[in-house]
């Protein structure tokens, strides 16, 4: 009757679930929060693509190939896909995704996910989520991560972005995807990508350090700081940096999401929700009411 009819609706539409991975790489290889992408696709059932565009990006369509639970490396190279530029990358997805027709469109909730693709195809993006609920439903903050938003998307087309620390990196290998050629889209010719002028540095990246050092109003001045570059150097901590404020799990001013395996606050007064996210958390702090001393381990 109209019972089985609808369990035949619901089956079929989980059977045609499709995902289009965005690839973040630098031509020689993934960027770490693509893989927590990756996850997340699959968590929405249906198969799981990844497009790599790039100008010589084999070595990267390799990597994807390899990782477990991608059914199909799409591979699209160009000059004009340089950089990773939107104007450039827009059209392309727009054309790969009117090719396939996908139900789901995703990438890292990073400055590389922040396309207009949405736009383009009239749907509402979904950005930044945390947890998926089903393939339609999605968990995400609002009020600068003090709440939690549960949004349900009735767009054909979903289109959103992860938040990296949220899903566990997916495995690396075990995988055994099939590489497809897509062609490039036309050139849009409205910018060029001249170079990237990168800050040397030998810490690691601040949103895959396991140890986080951070200092706060409490240290009052620079020199005081540079006690913490000491303790960095002597635990040998990804951190050393120094940050003056934190909110959530987005540091200060650099608006990086991070989870260390290890969090030192000093001079942090500490308000909890920011915390969300640290596995071990060690504070130095002179007021005994500071608020981060409910949580620290």
């Amino acid at each position: 009757g109209m019972r089985a009819v609808m369990f035949t609706l619901i089956l079929v539409s989980q059977r045609f679930q499709s995902t289009l991975v965005v690839a973040e790489h630098n031509n020689d290889k993934l960027t770490p929060i693509m893989l927590s992408a990756i996850t997340a696709a699959k968590k929405l059932g249906g198969d799981v693509s990844c497009l790599v565009a790039g100008t010589d990006c084999a070595t990267v369509a390799q990597e994807v190939s390899k990782v477990l639970g991608v059914k199909t490396v799409l591979i699209a190279q160009n000059d004009a896909y340089k950089g990773s530029l939107t104007e450039e990358l827009t059209p392309l997805i727009l054309a790969t995704q009117k090719q396939f027709n996908f139900t789901h469109i995703c990438a890292g909730a990073s400055a590389f996910g922040k396309v207009r693709v949405s736009a383009k195809l009239d749907v509402a993006p979904i950005s930044d989520i945390i947890e998926i609920k089903s393939p339609d439903t999605f968990v995400r903050t609002i009020y600068a991560r003090n709440a939690l938003s549960t949004v349900k998307c009735n767009d054909n087309v979903k289109v959103f972005t992860v938040r990296g620390t949220s899903f566990e990196p997916t495995e690396v290998d075990g995988g055994s995807a099939t590489s497809e050629e897509v062609a490039a889209s036309a050139s849009a010719v409205m910018s060029e990508w001249l170079e990237a002028t990168l800050t040397k540095s030998d810490c690691p990246e601040l949103t895959s350090a396991k140890v986080v050092v951070s200092g706060g109003r409490g240290l009052k001045n620079g020199e005081n700081f540079k006690l913490l570059y000491d303790l960095a150097d002597k635990i040998n901590a990804a951190g050393k940096w120094l940050l003056w404020m934190l909110d959530m799990m987005q540091v200060g001013q650099t608006g990086k999401i991070v989870a260390p395996e290890l969090y030192i606050a000093v001079g942090i007064s500490g308000a909890i929700q920011h915390l969300s996210g640290m596995k071990t958390i060690v504070a130095i702090n002179k007021d005994p009411e500071a608020p981060i001393f409910q949580v620290v381990d």
